[in-house]
């Protein structure tokens, strides 16, 4: 598989977890469903810190899952063009794409959640620059809940697994400090990072 072919492929993988990162934060901007917008960890502390902190809602939790699994469900459509084929790890129209929307998308948001208690263990306020686990705890998280699926299942085709999450961990690396740069410029983050 050409290189070029390889990262569009790992990125067209990848992107339920991508869209459900996102949604939580720009969801912040908006009064949809504001009842919903209550701490995961409900304000509760552990050892004198927040678990997780008030910036971890329900709200960004359940439209991170739903965004994401819009995602797959897309992913699996396409997957009858021949063009989105050859770019699939996957064959979405064989997977139980229930199954993989969960892992994928909630897994995404554990690791989110992961490092975000983390982060409150080691005293760094929400925001906090937390280098470079900022940029790849979703990846984290999703790669924890994918593998036991993927060796069970042996799904991916024609290659070692393990180059595809080292690609996405560098990649991801890179599309966040952009992205979030853009966002930043855009008022539509707190910060650069």
């Amino acid at each position: 598989m050409p290189i070029l072919n390889f990262i569009l492929s790992c990125l067209y993988f990848f992107l339920p977890a991508y869209f459900t990162n996102m949604t939580s934060s720009l969801i912040k901007k908006h009064s949809f469903l504001k009842f919903l917008d209550k701490p995961i960890d409900s304000g509760k502390e552990f050892k004198g810190q927040p678990i997780l902190g008030s910036h971890k809602s329900w709200r960004g939790l359940i439209f991170g899952i739903v965004i994401g699994f819009l995602v797959v469900f897309s992913q699996k459509f396409l997957y009858q063009f021949p063009i989105v084929q050859k770019i699939s790890f996957l064959d979405y129209q064989k997977i139980d794409i229930y199954l993989f929307g969960f892992l994928m998308c909630f897994g995404a948001i554990f690791g989110d959640l992961l490092f975000a208690f983390i982060k409150r263990r080691l005293k760094l306020e929400p925001g906090a620059r937390f280098f470079p686990f900022d940029q790849i705890n979703y990846v984290i998280g999703a790669m924890l809940f994918l593998m036991p699926y993927f060796w069970f299942y042996s799904y991916i085709k024609g290659f070692s697994i393990w180059w595809m999450w080292i690609t996405l961990f560098i990649l991801t690396f890179f599309l966040h400090i952009i992205v979030n740069r853009l966002g930043y410029l855009l008022n539509l983050h707190k910060h650069k990072w």
